[in-house]
């Protein structure tokens, strides 16, 4: 993003929102960040696979997601107890930011058990109209012809992934809950962008107990504690919990967490498309999810306001 005036840098280092390299901070390159980004994103592509399997294990919708969360929170402790000094010392704002980033993702979960694949992950990734909107009433920036574009084209993908049911409106409560984690993600990056020091283990484990916050408050609404799967199944639900907790939640949310203190809202979520294109072909493989041809049209405007707004960064960096 291109800003005229210099600000000064947050605490930890950090460049602030209107530094004029926002993918650029201290002497880290933006180049390893976006790598990491890349490889995270194409991996939460896949990750509606484990949510539908402990689905048909019998402990799916939100309680499935709920208890990888937990889970997660188990795994990454020992990384926040061994960091307490640095979390006591942490910018409240980046706390908050990092945990809000956390609900998001939770939101993201549960909404790839409710509603169809491909469609979740779409509404989730027009966060660049957010971030533009964030950009705009929060940060003051100019709304540029091109930031005017990006929200023209990313709601006009909106109108045809959700039209092809007959309505531009979100249709069941996996869609909404799609909408909002976009949101809440934009969001919880822009303020992680300017506030979050956190290192990527305790990082991570405020990530998770964000999510299992929201997967808490969420359950009540959405269903019942449907039980302890059949005997049975035990040992694949321990399994695909564990691998959902470690590999998702743990590891990829570490990359997550420390390449977004270097990467602009914006440049963040172009990078995180590769879980888009992940996402929907994996979904059509292996769910028999394919999106209809209007659908398709809409997700291509969709990843274009996505690059639009990603443009402006790489002119001025």
């Amino acid at each position: 993003m291109r800003s005229r005036s210099r600000s000064p840098r947050v605490k930890g280092g950090a460049a602030s929102p209107r530094s004029p390299n926002p993918d650029r901070v201290g002497h880290v390159s933006s180049a390893w960040p976006a790598l990491g980004i890349l490889l995270a994103g194409a991996l939460w592509g896949f990750y509606w696979f484990p949510i539908r399997r402990l689905e048909a294990l019998q402990l799916g919708g939100v309680w499935g997601s709920l208890i990888i969360a937990a889970t997660a929170c188990v795994l990454l402790s020992p990384w926040a107890i061994a960091q307490r000094r640095r979390l006591a010392r942490s910018s409240g704002l980046g706390i908050a930011s990092v945990t809000l980033g956390g609900a998001a993702f939770m939101l993201y979960s549960v909404g790839l058990v409710h509603g169809q694949v491909a469609v979740v992950i779409l509404l989730f990734y027009l966060t660049p109209i957010w971030s533009t909107l964030i950009e705009r009433l929060w940060w003051r920036w100019p709304l540029t012809g091109r930031r005017i574009a990006v929200i023209i084209v990313g709601v006009a993908g909106l109108g045809l992934v959700l039209g092809a049911n007959g309505s531009p409106l979100p249709h069941g409560i996996g869609d909404w809950l799609g909408l909002a984690s976009g949101l809440l993600w934009a969001i919880a990056s822009s303020g992680m962008r300017s506030h979050n020091t956190l290192g990527p283990g305790e990082g991570s484990f405020l990530f998770a107990v964000g999510a299992l916050v929201a997967a808490a408050l969420l359950a009540p609404f959405l269903s019942a504690w449907p039980g302890l799967p059949p005997a049975e199944n035990g040992w694949q639900v321990i399994a695909w919990i564990l691998a959902a907790a470690g590999l998702w939640w743990s590891a990829s949310l570490a990359i997550l967490v420390w390449a977004a203190r270097y990467l602009s809202p914006a440049r963040l979520g172009i990078l995180m498309m590769s879980e888009v294109l992940v996402g929907v072909f994996s979904a059509a493989l292996l769910a028999d999810e394919p999106l209809a041809p209007i659908q398709i049209v809409g997700a291509v405007l969709v990843i274009a306001a996505a690059v639009l707004e990603v443009l402006p960064a790489r002119a001025s960096g």
